[in-house]
């Protein structure tokens, strides 16, 4: 399962210690909520350190929007200092990419609540018009495997990717990437 995951994430499997690669996986896929779940408290963890500048994320809420729609968000995340929210989508979608229609829907919830961005978390990404749109209307998308828990997790945004319970710092080489992983024991 993990195998897969960073094959996802174009990470070689030869830099990461077999051990690396099975302590993570779980008997049976996490559903749509717990994965929900898992990415508030990493989003709410790691939103600060890997460049989000998250002072909190808040649980599943309900907003209103300048259009007088009530729009039900995953999460709520407030940018360090309390000036700005950003709204969470989390898509758990294993087959394919985010196509730009969903990112485009997520665009026009975050200026009718009148939030400064977003945040989309899903498993595989987005496809190349989504990026396009994510850009513009600036809306993070942060990677997170399909079968994350809060026990072990790969997450990826921009250059950093996240396995917890450690960290992992990713130098990227040379015209052909080669990918250095170097693990952080974070429970000392």
């Amino acid at each position: 399962m993990l195998r897969e995951a960073v094959k996802r994430l174009s990470i070689p499997a030869r830099y990461l210690a077999e051990s690396e690669l099975t302590w993570m996986s779980t008997d049976e896929p996490t559903s749509w909520e717990s994965y929900e779940e898992v990415a508030r408290f990493l989003l709410g963890k790691w939103g600060d350190a890997i460049g989000l500048g998250l002072e909190r994320v808040e649980g599943k809420q309900t907003l209103v929007g300048r259009s007088g729609m009530l729009w039900t968000i995953d999460a709520k995340a407030v940018r360090t200092g309390g000036e700005a929210i950003l709204v969470v989508e989390c898509r758990r979608y294993t087959t394919s990419r985010l196509k730009p229609e969903a990112i485009g829907a997520l665009a026009y919830r975050i200026s009718d609540i009148g939030a400064s961005g977003g945040i989309v978390v899903t498993p595989i990404g987005v496809q190349r018009g989504g990026h396009l749109i994510a850009n513009a209307e600036n809306i993070h998308v942060v990677q997170l495997d399909a079968d994350s828990a809060t026990t072990g997790y790969l997450m990826r945004f921009l250059g950093n990717v996240i396995i917890g319970p450690r960290a992992a710092t990713v130098a990227v080489t040379g015209n052909t990437p080669i990918v250095n992983v170097t693990l952080t024991d974070l429970t000392e």
